[in-house]
C-alpha cells in the first residue's frame, strides 16, 4: 500500500471516533449511520496491515461496513436502523443491518483491545497484544477451524516497528493516537451495546 493511502491512518481513526464520542457524550443527539460508517471505514486499512492472521476479520469487517454505508443513504440513525429490523423480524438474519452492526462493533472492540495491549506491552512483538485481543473479542464467536487458522497466522504478524512504518507513524505519535482511539471508541462501543441491550437483543450472538 502506498504511503499516500496510509497517510496518518491512526490520526484519521482517532479524530473520527472523537467526533462520534462527542455525539454520544452529549446525550442530546442520536448517532447517525453515515458518520459512524465513515469512521469505521478508517479502521479497515489497519486490519490489512496486520497480515494473514486477521485476513478473515478484514474481509468480514470491510463488507459489513460497506453495508452500513449503503444503509446510511436511506436510514438516518443507528436507533432507527435497529428498530426497522425489529419491526421486520429480521434482526438475527444473515445480512441484516443489525447483525452487521454487531459484527462491526466487534471489529472496533478488537482494535481497541489491541491498542490497549500494545500501549501496555514492552518490546517489538505484536503476538501477545494481537493474541489477547483476538481471544477476548473474536475467539468466543469462532469455531475451532478459524481459531486454529488465526493462531497459525499470529506467527506472520508484523513487528511493532514494521506496523509503525506501514502506518506512516513514529512510535511517540502512534501512542498518542492509539490512546485517543481507545478512549473515544470505548464510549461508542458502550453506546452500541446499550442500543442492543435496551431492546433486549443481546450482544453475544
Amino acid at each position: 500500500m502506498a504511503n499516500s493511502e496510509n497517510e496518518k491512518i491512526l490520526r484519521k481513526m482517532a479524530d473520527a471516533f472523537k467526533e462520534l464520542a462527542a455525539t454520544v457524550n452529549s446525550q442530546t443527539a442520536d448517532m447517525e449511520v453515515a458518520p459512524f460508517s465513515r469512521a469505521c471505514s478508517f479502521v479497515s486499512p489497519l486490519f490489512g496491515c496486520l497480515g494473514i492472521a486477521f485476513k478473515f476479520a478484514e474481509m468480514d469487517y470491510v463488507a459489513k461496513v460497506g453495508d452500513l454505508a449503503e444503509a446510511s443513504k436511506s436510514i438516518a440513525t443507528l436507533k432507527v436502523m435497529l428498530d426497522r429490523d425489529i419491526e421486520g423480524n429480521c434482526v438475527r438474519k444473515a445480512g441484516s443491518h443489525t447483525r452487521n452492526l454487531l459484527r462491526v462493533k466487534r471489529g472496533l472492540d478488537m482494535v481497541r483491545v489491541l491498542f490497549e495491549q500494545i500501549l501496555a506491552t514492552e518490546g517489538d512483538s505484536l503476538k501477545d497484544p494481537a493474541s489477547k485481543a483476538y481471544a477476548q473479542v473474536f475467539a468466543p464467536h469462532h469455531g475451532w477451524a478459524i481459531r486454529k487458522a488465526v493462531a497459525a497466522g499470529m506467527y506472520a504478524l508484523p513487528t511493532k516497528a514494521q506496523l509503525m512504518k506501514k502506518l506512516n507513524e513514529d512510535e511517540a505519535s502512534a501512542r498518542i493516537q492509539m490512546q485517543h482511539y481507545v478512549a473515544a471508541s470505548s464510549s461508542v462501543i458502550l453506546y452500541i451495546d446499550k442500543l442492543f441491550l435496551s431492546r433486549e437483543l443481546g450482544i453475544d450472538w
